[in-house]
């Protein structure tokens, strides 16, 4: 199965954003990815593109990395989409 990754709206959003340096957070079965999804982005921006290879369990799980100036991560919903909070009021 494919997969759309929006790759168009990261790279909207580094240009936005002015980001020199970015750190992509992929799950785990996105990780064979990586290069495509790297080469794709520098190919339509000026910066230097990491790959987190640590485990990524959620929008909970942001890496807090020294010199990084925009941090995009894949692979999870909106926790509002997910679930209710206790007595059926929605995430905000």
């Amino acid at each position: 199965m494919e997969y759309d990754l929006e790759l168009d709206k990261a790279v909207a959003k580094i240009k936005e954003e002015k980001a020199k340096m970015v750190l992509l957070q992929l799950p785990d079965g996105l990780k064979d990815k990586a290069s495509e999804i790297v080469d794709y982005i520098q190919s339509k921006v000026d910066a230097t593109i990491f790959i987190w290879l640590e485990s990524n369990w959620g929008n909970c799980d942001f890496p807090i990395v020294d010199d990084i100036d925009l941090v995009i991560q894949w692979g999870h919903n909106n926790p509002s989409e997910l679930m209710a909070k206790p007595g059926g009021v929605k995430w905000d």
